[in-house]
């Protein structure tokens, strides 16, 4: 559909520069999105596969394990768009407090974001809402450790920022002045809390997304937030039961267009382009999930199987109870190993070479002590897409 530009350009001044900034328009859009035709269908299909998500999830066993990896994996995806370097076996590394060659820094936002969805996710539980409160305290946990420590934790912006170019003056773009931000996000809450204009949460939170990036509200941080932003949303309109769909590989995988859509957003108010986008990766990402559920069901099934098969009754349980903790936490340490099933050390030892024996898990470190075990099937799934960029 034919619009002008999303907002309006005002004079902000950056780095001792006068540059034109851009405001936002509130949402939703007008004229209203056209949802005629195959959008239609897509946002129908887009739907019919977040359903089957969260159906085929609260059928697992333990849907915890699933949000669990997932979770991790999200975390380590969308910190690499912003640069960092880490690994989601750096991750479990981390969270280990075992971290030999890990990059501290790197692996610590990663962390962080870990820390800001379940923040997120345990107030929205506890009967708060999706506010603007709520996304500064996500903030605040974002930003903890030495990169994050001198850029505002938890507050909003009360300086010029700028996306891309080495000044303001050459910047690929400008949000809004710092002056602004209160109000476009005032106006991003209200929109949250719309009932009255008939938007499916799909569309609601596809259109916040972008409103969310335009203005930039935070000085670090905002992309992460934002795709936080997507998972809140999803949860938050009851379309899933746990935050387990994540666009971040989809953004990853296709950021040379993600980029220009948001851009042909703001230029053009190109909404329906973007919403294409946006609804074919929650369709294929759902699918994805999906697939990767049943596959690691039936991971899990089968290795069961082969320790049952493998040795005597004393061994086996032994070995089974090792293995649960391993679906838990696919990367441990034998000290962690012991602690979590309440085996002995040298029971939980015994019991981690059985699952070695039968190829289900691997030692990482080639040292005689302090050794730490993968699950590595498992990680192998949830591996994909997860190579720095």
């Amino acid at each position: 559909m034919q619009r002008d530009r999303s907002g309006r350009y005002a004079i902000s001044s950056a780095a001792g520069e006068r540059v034109r900034a851009f405001v936002p328009h509130p949402l939703p859009p007008k004229p209203a999105i056209d949802l005629s035709g195959p959008r239609q269908q897509l946002l129908e299909q887009a739907g019919v596969a977040v359903g089957r998500l969260d159906s085929v999830v609260t059928l697992l066993p333990d849907p915890q394990l699933l949000l669990y990896a997932y979770v991790r994996r999200e975390a380590v995806l969308s910190s690499q768009i912003e640069g960092t370097q880490s690994s989601l076996n750096d991750l479990l590394m981390f969270e280990l407090e075992e971290t030999p060659g890990v990059p501290f820094d790197d692996v610590q936002e990663v962390s962080n974001y870990v820390a800001a969805l379940d923040h997120g996710m345990t107030r929205l539980r506890d009967g708060f809402p999706l506010c603007n409160r709520l996304l500064r305290e996500m903030h605040a946990k974002l930003m903890t450790g030495n990169r994050g420590g001198d850029k505002l934790p938890g507050e909003f912006r009360r300086s010029q920022n700028w996306i891309g170019g080495t000044r303001p003056g050459n910047a690929h773009f400008v949000p809004p002045p710092p002056q602004e931000v209160e109000a476009c996000m005032t106006a991003l809450e209200t929109f949250l809390h719309a009932d009255s204009d008939g938007l499916p949460i799909l569309l609601r939170a596809a259109l916040a997304h972008v409103q969310f990036e335009t203005i930039h509200p935070f000085l670090d941080g905002n992309g992460r937030l934002g795709r936080l932003l997507i998972a809140l949303q999803l949860h938050h309109g009851r379309l899933l039961s746990e935050p387990l769909l994540y666009l971040s590989l989809y953004f990853k995988q296709h950021r040379t267009v993600y980029y220009e859509l948001l851009d042909r957003v703001r230029t053009h108010g190109d909404w329906e382009a973007w919403l294409d986008f946006f609804l074919e990766g929650v369709r294929d990402t759902a699918a994805s999930a999906v697939q990767t559920a049943q596959q690691l069901g039936a991971l899990f099934a089968a290795d069961i199987q082969r320790v049952q098969e493998a040795g005597s009754s004393t061994a086996t349980a032994s070995a089974l109870r090792a293995l649960a903790a391993l679906r838990q936490r696919p990367l441990t340490s034998l000290r962690h190993l012991a602690t979590n099933t309440g085996l002995s050390f040298p029971t939980a030892s015994k019991a981690v070479h059985a699952l070695a024996t039968l190829g289900i898990v691997q030692e990482r470190t080639g040292q005689r002590r302090n050794r730490i075990f993968a699950y590595t099937a498992y990680l192998d799934v949830l591996n994909e897409g997860g190579a720095p960029l």
